[in-house]
């Protein structure tokens, strides 16, 4: 559920119908007249590809989807390490769960049996109880070791891994139910999101009204859950996280980037 990073770049169109013409003969004695029937409404457009990722040769053919596990971890050990890989890495149904997660993140709910890596170790740390009860600042230590992966991070390395896998990237979110969408889109779109977490002054209050602990302000408790979660890692950590997705979304975006908080 809590961290994510692959991404890329590539193009598209739309598309237009036409009508046709029909004669036919008036009363007797009227000349024939060419007539035009109402003209056909357009077939709905295909959406505009914003953000094309560029078109590369494989050095050596993909894999299918369902048998790229094993190719992709090797991909990524190439960049964080094999015992990085194997410590935060689901090894199972890698692509798809990347897109699923990514999908996700604008959301209000993460499918968190379908995230790509591990949990964080350690327990939700939060001080004080019942109308004081508030995040404890330890809590963000529980994200140290993935943050500091984030950091050290080859942005231009891991968008060239991304670039060369993004036919299985898009292949998964078809499957996922959007035949007509374009996955570096939607990427693009989750890292604006995220872009837009505003930064927390003071403790931040929770409250507990059922299970899971919930932020007190509606206006952070409205929030996605990929903001949600870089609220939870607190400001420093954020900082990193996004210092890192911009890099990234220059690489793999065209358009501007929003306004962000």
């Amino acid at each position: 559920m809590e961290r994510q990073k692959l991404l890329a770049l590539i193009a598209g169109v739309a598309l237009v119908a036409i009508a046709g013409v029909v004669y036919y003969e008036k009363q007797k004695d009227s000349a024939p007249t060419e007539v035009a029937p109402p003209a056909s409404a357009p077939a709905p457009a295909e959406p505009a590809i914003r953000n094309p990722v560029p078109e590369a040769a494989p050095e050596t053919p993909l894999p299918v989807l369902n048998e790229s596990d094993g190719p992709v971890r090797d991909s990524l050990s190439g960049v964080y390490g094999r015992d990085a890989v194997r410590q935060f890495l689901t090894p199972k149904d890698i692509i798809r769960r990347v897109v699923v997660t990514i999908d996700n993140l604008p959301r209000k709910k993460l499918a968190v049996e379908l995230r790509p890596l591990v949990p964080t170790a350690g327990a939700f740390a939060t001080s004080g109880s019942d109308e004081n009860l508030t995040l404890n600042p330890n809590n963000y230590s529980r994200y140290a070791p993935v943050v500091k992966l984030v950091e050290a991070t080859d942005a231009k390395q891991l968008s060239a891994l991304y670039f060369r896998y993004y036919p299985l990237f898009q292949r998964a979110y078809e499957d996922l139910g959007y035949p007509k969408a374009y996955f570096n889109d939607r990427l693009v779109e989750v890292i604006d999101d995220m872009l837009a977490t505003p930064q927390t002054t003071g403790p931040v209050k929770l409250v507990q009204p059922r299970v899971f602990y919930e932020f007190a302000d509606p206006s952070l408790e409205s929030r996605s859950a990929g903001q949600k979660l870089l609220l939870r890692m607190g400001n420093e950590n954020a900082a990193v996280v996004k210092a890192k997705l911009t890099e990234l979304r220059a690489i793999i975006a065209k358009a501007k980037p929003a306004a962000t908080n």
